[in-house]
C-alpha cells in the first residue's frame, strides 16, 4: 500500500511543479509557451483554472502525505524481533537429578 502511495506523492508533484510553473508570475515562468491556448480556459484566461488545479492538487498531495506519514508510524511499531521464527532442532540439556544425601547421623 505505502508502495502506491509513494508513487502517486511522486506523481502529484510533478503535477504541483507543472501546474506552478504555467501559472503567469513576474518573470512569465513557462506561461509564455502557451501562448493562444487560453481561448480553451475560458475568458479569465487559465489563471483561474491554473489556480483551482493546483489547490485541488497541493490539497491531495498533503492528504497523501499524512497517509504515507501513517501507514510509516504503524510500520515502525513493529519489530524486527516479532518476525524471527524460534524454532530449532537442538534439545536443551537434561537437567542432572538431586544427589540424595545420606543420613548418618543417629
Amino acid at each position: 500500500m505505502t508502495g502506491i502511495l509513494l508513487i502517486t506523492q511522486i506523481v502529484l508533484v510533478i503535477i504541483i511543479v507543472i501546474a506552478v510553473l504555467l501559472q503567469k508570475s513576474s518573470s512569465i515562468g513557462l506561461g509564455a509557451y502557451s501562448g493562444s491556448n487560453e481561448s480553451v480556459f475560458g475568458a479569465k484566461g487559465p489563471g483561474s483554472f491554473l489556480a483551482k488545479m493546483t489547490f485541488i492538487f497541493g490539497f491531495l498531495f498533503v492528504v497523501n502525505t499524512i497517509t504515507l506519514g501513517y501507514f510509516y508510524a504503524q510500520a515502525s511499531n513493529a519489530s524486527v524481533v516479532d518476525n524471527v521464527a524460534e524454532t530449532t532442532d537442538v534439545a536443551a540439556p537434561a537437567a542432572p537429578a538431586p544427589a540424595v544425601e545420606a543420613n548418618t547421623t543417629k
